[in-house]
């Protein structure tokens, strides 16, 4: 992770500093009153200080530049972000900390879906947000804000709906005489497979031994996960078996090779698969920004198609990953932090933002049909300009996950332990799972 990078953006509009002139010394831009607003967001003659942490540094551009967009749509009311991107471990527990003493926290935070588990637990320490997403409900993808609630209180709002896909290489798929819309099921994968190996002795897919992004997807595709609806651990269930021993068939077959480094997010993964690797992956929509960023000679050859299916008629997607930016109460200006959430993370424009910058399925369907979001930008030049086009046929076939208290457990010992005995040491998938799922109980 980078080094934690604290950056303070001020952005004043001359109407502002107008005001401020004419207050004859009113409050101090950023002092702990506020800046001069009140908790409602009312006229101030000097920008409220909100404190964002992230462990994103992406995340961090985005929402500088949203509260520049801000500044400039509600002069009456400007804010100064200070936003700080600290390592992945240290966010949450940084977080976590200060929440539970009650002293320290910011006034916005992201929080990792695998993550979120641990804030939700007793009374949460953040600011209920239902005023901002209920008028909002008919647009949104709801499962992704539920990722974020408790007893009828939504808590977090997400970047994006994260709809699984999977990536094939045209060019490798072309020189084995395959074509990806005859792969419909995980059985046409498999055969598939075999001719791709066959035909150019290369693997159809990578597996990861060091995440969940290979096993969690098949698994809510396939009508199950890994916690139930009240958050007991079904792990080791019929269904997740079902998964598993095919993904450690599809290595045996060498169908599947195990990802270098561990993950699709290793610097040895991103080389081997630039160059040609293996013909196709399965995550997320947001993992296009790897491809565009670490795998720039795929530029043209990558397709986007619907995950296959275990049996006709399971949905064809599903929501993976996701991060959710709270509101704590310990922030001195509530009202005016939701709604600059609202503006930045729920609006129209904030959606279309997430997609322009970040590459993001905005969780506002709406504007998936939108002409902005076939605009030129690094995305549409590498996979074309009808991705949204693409994912509007899966918009009701997206599966949703239950995050729970007992998640943060979970995803880790998937991690950690099952995908890398089951995968890598080849033992019986379900002696892993009953394992695993023991060890959470």
């Amino acid at each position: 992770m980078r080094k934690a990078l604290t950056i303070a953006g001020a952005y004043l509009l001359t109407g502002a500093l107008l005001l401020s002139a004419c207050s004859g010394g009113g409050n101090e831009a950023g002092s702990s009153g506020g800046g001069g607003n009140s908790s409602d967001g009312s006229k101030s003659s000097s920008p409220t200080k909100l404190v964002f942490w992230t462990f994103n540094e992406l995340h961090q551009k985005f929402f500088e530049k949203m509260a520049a967009n801000w500044n400039q749509a509600h002069s009456d009311m400007p804010i100064k972000l200070e936003a700080t991107t600290f390592p992945y471990e240290d966010t949450h527990s940084k977080l976590l900390v200060a929440l539970q003493s009650g002293t320290g926290a910011p006034d916005l935070a992201d929080i990792e879906i695998s993550k979120i588990g641990n804030f939700l637990k007793g009374e949460p320490q953040l600011v209920p947000l239902n005023d901002i997403v209920e008028p909002e409900k008919g647009n949104l993808v709801m499962s992704r804000l539920d990722n974020y609630a408790k007893d009828g209180n939504y808590y977090g709002i997400d970047y994006h709906v994260g709809a699984e896909v999977i990536y094939y290489n045209k060019e490798i798929l072309d020189q084995a005489g395959v074509n990806p819309d005859d792969i419909k099921t995980w059985d046409d994968f498999e055969k598939a497979g075999k001719q791709v190996l066959d035909k150019t002795g290369k693997p159809m897919t990578t597996l990861e031994t060091t995440d969940q992004w290979s096993f969690w997807p098949l698994v809510a595709q396939h009508g199950s996960d890994f916690l139930d609806k009240d958050g007991n651990v079904i792990l080791n269930n019929a269904a997740n078996l079902e998964v598993l021993t095919y993904l450690q068939k599809l290595v045996k077959e060498k169908v599947a090779v195990l990802a270098p480094g561990g993950g699709h997010h290793a610097e040895e993964y991103y080389g081997m698969m630039n160059q040609g690797g293996a013909a196709a992956v399965w995550m997320p929509m947001w993992y296009m920004g790897r491809f565009t960023d670490y795998m720039p000679d795929l530029k043209g050859k990558i397709l986007i198609r619907p995950t296959p299916v275990f049996k006709e008629g399971e949905m064809r997607s599903s929501g993976m990953g996701g991060t959710g930016t709270v509101i704590t109460n310990q922030s001195k200006n509530k009202e005016l932090a939701k709604k600059f959430l609202e503006y930045a993370k729920i609006s129209k424009e904030g959606n279309i933002e997430i997609w322009r910058d970040l590459g993001f399925d905005p969780i506002r369907t709406d504007v998936w049909g939108d002409p902005a979001m076939k605009e030129s930008n690094k995305f549409t030049d590498y996979f074309g300009d009808q991705i949204f086009e693409d994912l509007l046929k899966l918009k009701d076939e997206i599966a949703p996950v239950n995050i729970k208290e007992k998640t943060p457990a979970v995803s880790d010992v998937v991690k950690t332990k099952v995908m890398f005995q089951a995968l890598n040491d080849l033992k019986d998938p379900k002696q892993v799972l009953d394992d695993a799922a023991a060890s959470i109980k």
